[in-house]
């Protein structure tokens, strides 16, 4: 346990005052992943079993990784600004700041209570209780805990979307974060029913023909720093379009970067309409890509991290490429060095 000079409670303390309550609304970040639909989805089966009610919602209008449509109550997310009902108790998990709540920033300031259970170390508070374990593997192993603290039953779809959440965020216990305590939790998650070969099968063997025909792309305007330690590459909007992808079919180019021999960062860049760029930093051995995160206004974990990049696509490469010490490069066709 590393727990932050944030973190103001414990989990048996938000265990005891979720008790008390009756209506609840989990929200995990914008552009969600394994970790943030699982570990919402986990603490609403628990809540549930304990006769309360709640919703799931999702930070932004947008569609969740289909990769993942395989969790128990996934049918049932819904978009934050759609939802019009009650919120006695907003629940923000593996989400740090208000910002990355999206939508859900209104649901946010209109509880009456607001919880923080995450793994993002950040210097402020967003929530009444807040508890932030930057150690913890994942945000479902925390969700995993609070969950016996409720005196829920840890079942079958408890385990299934907490060992969902642990499986992705330590990338199939091969990350750096897979200590000996993700392993201890995922041998109580497999011996609570979470079947570990259709989990692995859904996520990382249903890649659709488009995500395969994006990683051509990609593949294709990648670029090496001179050493070959460091890796970039992009995808405009025109690719997906042309590949008939979605914005998911992206989530595994960044980790095709990494894998390159030799390659310590990689960098992935994602055109998004509305003037923004999604970067996905990934690292092997000791760099800190959280660091470079932070250098364009994002954050993350030391081998896995994230930014928005405002302005144009070319000039997100040239940034990131710059940072990298990537000199020779192809640009987007917007722009030339």
């Amino acid at each position: 346990m590393a727990v932050t000079p944030q973190t103001n409670t414990t989990l048996a303390a938000i265990a005891e005052a979720l008790r008390d309550r009756d209506h609840f609304v989990i929200c995990g970040h914008v552009s969600p992943d394994g970790d943030c639909l699982g570990s919402q989805l986990a603490l609403a089966v628990a809540l549930r079993q304990m006769g309360k009610k709640c919703v799931c919602v999702l930070a932004r209008e947008e569609e969740p990784p289909r990769d993942l449509a395989f969790l128990p109550g996934f049918d049932g997310l819904m978009p934050a600004a759609a939802y019009k009902g009650p919120c006695e108790v907003f629940v923000a998990v593996d989400v740090p700041t208000t910002e990355r709540v999206g939508d859900a920033a209104r649901l946010q300031a209109a509880a009456d209570l607001t919880v923080t259970v995450d793994h993002h170390a950040v210097p402020t508070v967003m929530s009444a209780l807040s508890y932030t374990d930057p150690a913890a593997a994942s945000t479902t192993m925390l969700i995993w805990e609070l969950a016996a603290a409720l005196g829920a039953e840890r079942d079958r779809i408890v385990a299934t979307c907490c060992y969902t959440g642990l499986m992705t965020d330590t990338g199939r216990f091969q990350y750096q974060n897979a200590d000996a305590a993700a392993f201890a939790a995922a041998a109580e998650m497999v011996a609570a029913g979470a079947e570990t070969a259709a989990i692995s099968r859904h996520i990382y063997q249903s890649r659709s023909l488009a995500s395969i025909l994006l990683e051509g792309r990609n593949v294709d305007h990648m670029a090496l720093a001179a050493d070959g330690t460091a890796a970039l590459s992009w995808l405009s909007l025109a690719d997906f379009e042309a590949c008939g992808a979605c914005k998911a079919d992206a989530e595994p180019m960044v980790d095709v970067l990494r894998a390159i021999d030799g390659v310590e960062v990689a960098c992935m860049l994602r055109e998004q309409s509305g003037g923004e760029i999604r970067g996905s930093l990934r690292a092997k051995g000791d760099a800190d890509v959280a660091a470079i995160a932070r250098a364009f206004g994002g954050g993350g974990h030391t081998a896995a991290a994230g930014f928005t990049f405002c302005g144009t696509l070319a000039e997100a490469v040239s940034a990131l490429a710059a940072r990298l010490g990537i000199e020779e490069l192809c640009l987007p066709a917007e722009a030339s060095l």
